[in-house]
């Protein structure tokens, strides 16, 4: 009798891909605006090596012009959603720790991040980076700021 069977059934978290990965952490989080908005994982063509631009946001996601986009520090994504305050309750506090987990898978499997919003009312928020394969992945979301 050999045990070939139990190796099989292990996964290695090494191989299961980052879609996967972040679509795990994802379900029923949604991130917190004048509407809690759900998060997805998103692919992006573009794989040039150098930083993105505005106006490569624009035409990738075939954007009017007169729709403003800004690149902006990582943290702005990050801050409103990774501190925990001291009048939270437990949701509160493990929809911190949600967010804290998919942070760091984020900083774990993507280089080069940057963040992108798009719009004025309903802004799509994109944070990208570049996969080991080279490939361009990450989230987004939207925020309702009136």
């Amino acid at each position: 009798m050999t045990n070939e069977g139990s190796k099989s059934s292990g996964i290695n978290p090494e191989k299961i891909a980052l879609s996967d990965q972040i679509s795990g952490l994802l379900t029923d989080l949604l991130y917190p605006s004048e509407s809690d908005e759900p998060i997805d994982y998103v692919t992006c063509y573009l794989n040039q090596e150098e930083p993105l631009t505005v106006s490569q946001i624009k035409d990738w996601q075939m954007l009017p012009l007169d729709i403003f986009v800004e690149e902006r520090a990582e943290e702005d994504f990050w801050a409103p959603v990774t501190t925990e305050q001291d009048w939270y309750e437990a949701e509160e506090k493990t929809r911190v720790d949600q967010f804290k987990q998919l942070r760091q898978l984020v900083e774990a499997e993507l280089t080069d991040r940057q963040v992108f919003y798009a719009g004025n009312v309903e802004i799509d928020v994109y944070l990208l980076g570049k996969q080991a394969t080279g490939d361009r992945a990450g989230i987004h979301t939207k925020i309702i700021q009136t």
